[in-house]
């Protein structure tokens, strides 16, 4: 029997092997019971342009804040530290959120050295599209060189050690893509700045055509 801590899935995500081929990840379909999803997805906030947006540049509310809240809470944070093997506890962590995907996203990429773990959780119901399923790439050089594609439906999580081999990326898309995407940092300092960059850009993006 599935058993739910704050409206996650723990026992379902610690059940779930770790993946080392190319690099440590793992894929949890159902990482979210059906509470959560409806409650995140009704409040999910309005986040009408592309790009990685702040959870403090946008209105989280409801189910929405709900589930950053579980994200952000110690038994969560536990359960990716054993899985992993990395101490976490103490580092700083960035929430942002995803609302829409344009075609010049989801280019091959690593995600940066101040970066230890990334994890994503999707929040899109009935997903059809062909492009914007996010790809465990064996390399740098070729999206259809992939050990695994991950549908952004409604509670799935993807989360990976971040290394020099943590290649990842998807097809071109354009359209709603919803995602939270979570980071544990390497200090507060880089926090920080990830924030302030993003704040940056998200109030540059209010400023022009949606698009």
């Amino acid at each position: 029997m599935t058993i739910s801590t704050n409206g996650l899935n723990l026992d379902v995500f610690t059940d779930t092997p770790l993946v080392t081929d190319p690099y440590e990840h793992l894929v949890v379909p159902g990482f979210l019971d059906q509470g959560m999803i409806d409650g995140a997805t009704a409040d999910f906030p309005n986040v009408a342009k592309a790009g990685l947006f702040p959870t403090t540049e946008v209105s989280c509310t409801g189910g929405f804040q709900k589930l950053l809240d579980a994200l952000d809470g110690p038994e969560f944070e536990a359960a990716i530290a054993e899985k992993f093997s990395v101490e976490v506890s103490g580092l700083p962590k960035l929430f942002t959120v995803r609302g829409r995907a344009q075609p010049k996203d989801g280019r091959i990429h690593t995600d940066s050295v101040t970066k230890v773990i990334t994890v994503l959780v999707y929040l899109n119901r009935d997903w059809s599209g062909l492009g914007g399923r996010l790809r465990v790439l064996r390399g740098p050089d070729d999206i259809a060189d992939y050990t695994a594609e991950i549908e952004p439906a409604a509670g799935t999580l993807f989360a990976f050690l971040r290394s020099d081999k943590s290649f990842h990326g998807h097809e071109p898309f354009d359209g709603e893509r919803r995602a939270i995407q979570m980071n544990w940092m390497t200090t507060v300092a880089v926090r920080d700045r990830e924030i302030s960059r993003h704040r940056f850009s998200s109030r540059l993006k209010r400023l022009l055509p949606i698009g």
